[in-house]
């Protein structure tokens, strides 16, 4: 997800989701993954924006989000940076969240006619890589 002091972001054009939604998840995976830290900056808006080729509206709206999520907060004339983990949100209102994106993902499998051992497998690993980049970027 970094690279030096770069984060490094992959949008995917053809994926159906939108844009600023990709960015909202990548800064939410590299922050639950440990990659991104309590304080650390988000890149500005602007040479993001060139980078990815998308418009700087996208990357504002997603860093929007992520402001209204308690994700990070904004410094006016500093930028955006990654809040302590203190989540705004109740034990019972992440459970819900968290709850709606699992029943995403079980929805998306099942359309993909993927049974539950191969999904569980799926979770697993996918719980297991996110476990070593995490040490691995530490």
């Amino acid at each position: 997800m970094t690279l030096g002091d770069v984060m490094i972001f992959q949008i995917d054009f053809k994926s159906g989701k939108p844009v600023y939604l990709q960015l909202v998840d990548q800064v939410r995976y590299a922050a639950a993954s440990g990659s991104l830290r309590p304080g650390d900056p988000l890149p500005s808006i602007r040479p993001l924006a060139e980078e990815l080729r998308v418009n700087r509206n996208t990357i504002a709206k997603a860093y929007t989000e992520l402001e209204s999520q308690g994700v990070i907060e904004t410094l006016p004339g500093k930028g955006c940076f990654l809040k302590e983990n203190n989540s705004p949100f109740t034990k019972q209102v992440k459970n819900r969240l968290l709850l709606t994106e699992i029943d995403e993902a079980v929805v998306m499998a099942h359309h993909l006619q993927v049974d539950r051992d191969k999904f569980l497998a799926l979770v697993r690993e996918r719980l297991d890589y996110f476990e070593r980049k995490s040490k691995e970027e530490k």
